[in-house]
């Protein structure tokens, strides 16, 4: 009954959301039912718990500090001319309202490879296609679930992503052998996404001419003009700047970012150096003429916008995690996966299981890296018979698990901070989007996810993985369960 107890927390959370409660009503509200249960079940003191909330929140440091940087690329990108001339850009190369939501998926997940971050993806990229997409005519809720899964393929794959360093490190293997590991996997369910995203957008009707910004944008109606003016700013900015035609030099910002992430360079530099190169380059443009003006239109509204709700959410998140974490509410459910695995095989599948759910638990996926991390690790190190090389092996998936299922098993819980997170900027730099872009609706379209999460768990399962080079899992007897 106490072990029941424990997990009961993830069901208020889940269930405030699903009953439409706001995350910032639902979070702190599961908190304060999480404190209660461990004041129950443990005999903790509100001071240990606090202390537990307030540890867990160190690892969100410089998630708060990416993600100030990522809204403040966004609006230096929207407001020098950078997303206007991208979307300019496509247009030019032809792409249509049945092809937005497939070029959004493959830019976004060059961008995130390169830039190691999702967040920091999706915050650049978002205001380009949300906006060439209404231009087009096409799905929003197609391309929005398409720039959310290709915004998390390099943030589960890229060398320099945090989450990809962090759960490399606890499974103890090397990073540039676990991105050998998944490598063909990952580069797989990229092009079966990219598949389903243009098959889907040819068979909803979409229109497959191209079409004219500049007429498009003056068939706007007056009150959206007003609107857009009201909530933000710069997408007026942006909208007049594509009607008018982008200087073609504000590409250059973008693959300033690009460059510095091929580079190695570190990804608040990579961000940092965005909204510089767009202050530089928009003096060069014509549309910078103010130091101060860029600023405050730029870096303050953004790191603005992201502290006002965004990292709020976070914290709250973040404390329900550490409170879970302390009174050890996934233990009971670790010790039945290993109870249950009648082989190596199911083991390491319920140990991708394990992570998918306290993904959904937490609502973060570094919160789920750093506790289900070592819990994978013990498991499969006390439970499991192998050489070295092949007790390497599952250390390499489960750093991959451990990742793929943060990162991208992220896009299917609707109360993810991913979601919120992605659901605020779409709504904040495309504000038409209010009432039409809904959690469900994002998961739904966010196929790279979902044919992810499936394969991975599928592959494992079945032994199937033997397919997919370097990706193939030790078998028995070679490998073998100690209770065996």
């Amino acid at each position: 009954m106490r072990s029941i107890l424990k997990i009961t927390p993830v069901l208020v959370i889940a269930g405030l959301m699903m009953a439409g409660f706001d995350v910032l009503i639902a979070s702190p509200l599961a908190f304060a039912y999480a404190v209660i249960i461990a004041m129950l079940t443990e005999r903790y003191k509100f001071k240990d718990l606090l202390d537990a909330a307030i540890e867990n929140l160190t690892h969100f440091i410089i998630v708060f500090l990416i993600l100030q940087l990522a809204y403040g690329v966004a609006e230096s990108f929207m407001t020098t001319g950078v997303a206007a001339a991208v979307i300019d850009a496509a247009l030019s190369l032809g792409v249509k309202a049945n092809t937005v939501a497939l070029v959004g998926f493959i830019s976004t997940c060059l961008l995130s490879v390169s830039t190691g971050t999702s967040w920091g993806t999706f915050a650049a990229c978002a205001p380009i296609f949300l906006w060439l997409n209404h231009i087009t005519g096409g799905s929003i809720l197609l391309t929005i679930g398409a720039i959310a899964g290709g915004s998390c393929f390099g943030d589960n794959i890229g060398l320099i992503s945090d989450t990809t360093v962090v759960s490399s490190g606890i499974q103890g293997v090397e990073i540039i052998r676990r991105v050998r590991h998944q490598g063909v996997w990952s580069l797989l369910c990229l092009i079966s996404a990219a598949i389903v995203f243009y098959l889907v957008g040819s068979s909803m009707g979409l229109g497959s001419a191209s079409v004219s910004a500049a007429d498009a944008i003056a068939e706007l109606p007056a009150e959206v003009w007003e609107k857009l003016a009201e909530e933000r700013a710069s997408a007026v900015t942006l909208l007049k700047q594509v009607q008018e035609g982008a200087p073609m030099i504000m590409l250059v910002p973008f693959f300033v970012v690009l460059v510095l992430a091929v580079a190695g360079v570190n990804t608040l530099i990579c961000l940092g150096g965005g909204i510089a190169a767009s202050l530089v380059f928009g003096y060069f443009a014509g549309t910078v003429t103010s130091l101060t003006e860029f600023l405050e239109t730029c870096c303050l509204t953004g790191f603005a916008d992201a502290g006002s709700w965004s990292i709020v959410m976070m914290l709250w998140v973040g404390a329900f995690g550490g409170v879970m974490n302390k009174m050890e509410a996934f233990k009971p459910i670790a010790d039945f996966t290993v109870k249950i695995s009648k082989s190596v095989r199911h083991l390491m599948c319920c140990n991708a299981l394990l992570c998918l759910f306290g993904n959904a638990a937490l609502g973060d996926e570094m919160a789920q890296i750093v506790t289900i991390g070592p819990i994978l690790k013990d498991i499969t190190t006390k439970n499991v018979e192998a050489s070295e090389k092949d007790m390497y092996t599952l250390s390499l998936r489960n750093a991959t698990f451990s990742d793929a299922m943060g990162v991208i098993g992220s896009q299917l819980i609707p109360w993810h901070t991913y979601i919120g997170f992605f659901l605020g900027i779409s709504i904040s730099v495309y504000p038409l989007a209010e009432g039409v872009v809904t959690a469900f609706g994002m998961i739904k379209y966010n196929y790279f996810a979902w044919i992810s999460v499936a394969s991975i768990i599928i592959l494992t399962f079945t032994g199937w993985d033997r397919f997919i080079p370097l990706f193939k899992l030790p078998t028995e007897p070679d490998v073998k369960l100690k209770k065996s």
